[in-house]
């Protein structure tokens, strides 16, 4: 088995304040090296990093259709376990996130049967957080 490294992200945001209160806050990422302009965050493991772009507020609604739900592209999130997914779900729920799509199941009884739901960051970051009951289906085709 290969060992996932950590990925980088790094994305436009148009209130650090609203960045932190939101990724360190509602998504419980602890804040890493930060500056005037910019902060990491620790998402899981991964880096993400809000930059402060004033007026970079996400304004298009680009979609595509999956199983019935028009999914936010682009987007970005983690595969996280069932457990994860659903304590986040309801931290998300609790906070008053609003949702593109409700924590749901998709492609149930088939091969992909995922858990997932879309959201977006105070700047509009669509962000899709998805949890399998087997991760090793993550590819699956049949």
């Amino acid at each position: 088995m290969t060992t996932l490294s950590p990925f980088h992200l790094a994305f436009p945001v148009h209130d650090l304040a609203a960045a932190r209160a939101f990724w360190g806050g509602v998504m419980g990422c602890p804040e890493g090296r930060s500056s005037d302009h910019w902060v990491d965050f620790d998402l899981l493991g991964h880096q993400i990093v809000v930059h402060l772009v004033p007026g970079c507020e996400r304004r298009d609604q680009a979609s595509s259709p999956v199983d019935g739900h028009g999914v936010p592209v682009p987007h970005f999130g983690l595969v996280l376990g069932i457990d994860e997914w659903q304590a986040l779900a309801d931290r998300l729920v609790a906070a008053g996130t609003e949702f593109g799509i409700a924590p749901t199941i998709r492609f149930r009884g088939q091969p992909g049967e995922q858990a997932t739901m879309f959201f977006r960051d105070p700047s509009g970051n669509a962000i899709e957080m998805k949890a399998f009951a087997d991760r090793s289906k993550l590819f699956a085709t049949s």
